[in-house]
């Protein structure tokens, strides 16, 4: 990751007071773009020319004495299964490739609404159904700290831009944990927030009673001011609460003090790496010191969250990606009749994962099977939100790691689905249970890597969730900078 890379919150602040300019600070962001984006392939498209257009109007707005909005001159990349009207948008499918959505996704509006400027849609998982950014159409995104490593997934490419200095904001989408597992391989802030928090309307759907679109940002203060930006009520999604977005930002520094937070145990044993845990025990012991009180829970479902997920997430895809036929999107393959055009499109258009998450939605929701599968499975995520219940009659906030491992090399696991699907171990259950949840990064591994710890909350626990995330953030300052000091 570059150093001295400004935060949002100070980018805001110096484009509203005139210090700087919307542009030159884009300007910045392409630069760094221009120089490294060939290695990291972070992006699928960059549209500077809108970006610069978008810094004219946030610096004419400054100039003007008119409020130029809580993110002015920010530059934000989108992962790309967000619809931009009048920009391609892919889902890193070939079977998407140049078609133009006619509408902004809701959260697209708001950012350009409060002086956010656009710079590129992110290269994802096809679909968002992978867990290292491998399974784009496109080629695979590569981590800014090691490029021979992965920077996880599927919103592996908003999760690299924001690290590798792209963008000072990304948002990407959450359905098992697409955020805050590239989130903590590659040492960001990623938060997926409660679901209907934030408005799926435009978010090309996976599983719609799983998705979630959130933050990524180089701290939590920035995560918050993004995720204040973007949620609240929207009339055009039928899953959004009517709730507004709690201030954030004006409580990250209350602290921890007289809080309980339970340290899962089914989480801090078989399946992660012994360095995971001992900075996860750290972090622990970090909010310990600020005043919390940390004790070890069992919330026994969580063993279950992977195999119901993979029952839940492929029978509901299964479903949405059915309108995907050569008719109404994107590319189309001729055939003799129309059954065989559709064969065609969808057997060249869609990669082996795709196909192997609809074949396996499909088999789950057949006649014969759908009690003995997708049934049984429905049954684990009300255990599963029974569960999480029960722990947060004790305890405020949960504590866990957010991936199994640091990042793994490109290619580790390509040949072997389930191991890459045990990346989504502990980040599975708050979607199953629709909670909030954020992954902060928590030092390094033994390799050097980041290694990401995730805080866990109620639905709409986003307040302490935030103030418990600012507390580690800080602890892990604090380390960062003694060991510094001491290697010096």
């Amino acid at each position: 990751m570059p150093s001295g890379l400004a935060s949002a919150v100070d980018i805001v602040a110096a484009v509203r007071a005139g210090e700087t300019t919307a542009t030159d600070v884009l300007e910045e962001h392409l630069e760094r773009i221009s120089e490294d984006e060939d290695t990291v392939n972070a992006f699928n498209l960059v549209t500077e020319e809108a970006a610069r257009a978008a810094a004219e109007r946030v610096d004419a707005a400054v100039a003007a004495g008119d409020d130029p909005g809580v993110l002015a001159g920010v530059p934000v990349a989108l992962k790309d299964n967000l619809c931009t009207r009048g920009v391609p948008t892919t889902c890193s499918s070939r079977i998407l490739e140049g078609w133009v959505p006619p509408y902004d996704a809701t959260v697209v509006q708001r950012l350009a609404e409060e002086g956010a400027l656009m710079v590129g849609k992110t290269n994802m998982d096809e679909f968002a159904m992978g867990s290292s950014t491998e399974n784009s159409a496109f080629g695979p995104t590569r981590n800014p700290h090691d490029t021979d490593r992965v920077p996880g997934g599927s919103s592996g490419g908003s999760a690299a831009a924001v690290t590798a200095g792209f963008a000072g904001l990304s948002l990407g989408s959450d359905t098992g944990g697409s955020i805050r597992q590239p989130a903590s391989l590659c040492g960001v802030v990623g938060m997926k927030p409660t679901y209907g928090l934030v408005s799926r309307l435009g978010l090309i759907a996976f599983g719609s009673s799983l998705d979630q679109i959130g933050p990524f940002a180089r701290s939590v203060a920035d995560a918050a001011l993004l995720l204040e930006a973007i949620g609240g009520h929207d009339v055009g999604d039928s899953t959004s609460l009517p709730n507004a977005v709690p201030d954030l930002s004006g409580q990250l520094d209350a602290g921890v003090d007289g809080m309980r937070v339970g340290l899962i145990t089914e989480m801090m044993g078989e399946g992660i790496e012994a360095d995971v845990v001992a900075r996860t025990r750290a972090a622990a012991e970090a909010l310990t010191a600020a005043g919390a009180t940390v004790e070890e829970v069992s919330v026994p479902a969580v063993t279950l969250g992977l195999s119901a997920y993979y029952l839940v997430a492929p029978a509901e895809a299964s479903s949405n990606l059915a309108r995907y036929d050569g008719v109404r999107y994107g590319n189309r393959v001729d055939g003799p009749t129309t059954g065989e055009m559709m064969e065609a499109t969808r057997t060249a258009g869609f990669g082996d994962e795709v196909k192997r998450r609809i074949m396996l939605g499909t088999y789950a929701l057949s006649a014969g099977y759908y009690d003995a599968f997708y049934g049984k499975a429905l049954k684990v995520r009300t255990l599963t939100r029974n569960d999480f219940d029960a722990a947060y009659e004790s305890f405020d906030l949960l504590l866990s790691p957010t991936a199994p491992s640091t990042a793994f090399a490109l290619g580790d696991k390509t040949e072997d689905p389930l191991a890459m699907y045990m990346n989504d171990l502990c980040t599975i259950p708050s979607n199953l249970a629709g909670h909030p949840a954020i992954s902060v990064p928590f030092g390094t591994g033994d390799d050097g890597l980041p290694v990401g710890v995730q805080v866990l909350a109620p639905a709409l626990g986003e307040v302490p969730m935030f103030r418990a995330a600012r507390v580690l953030e800080a602890a892990a300052n604090d380390e960062a900078a003694a060991s510094a000091g001491g290697a010096s």
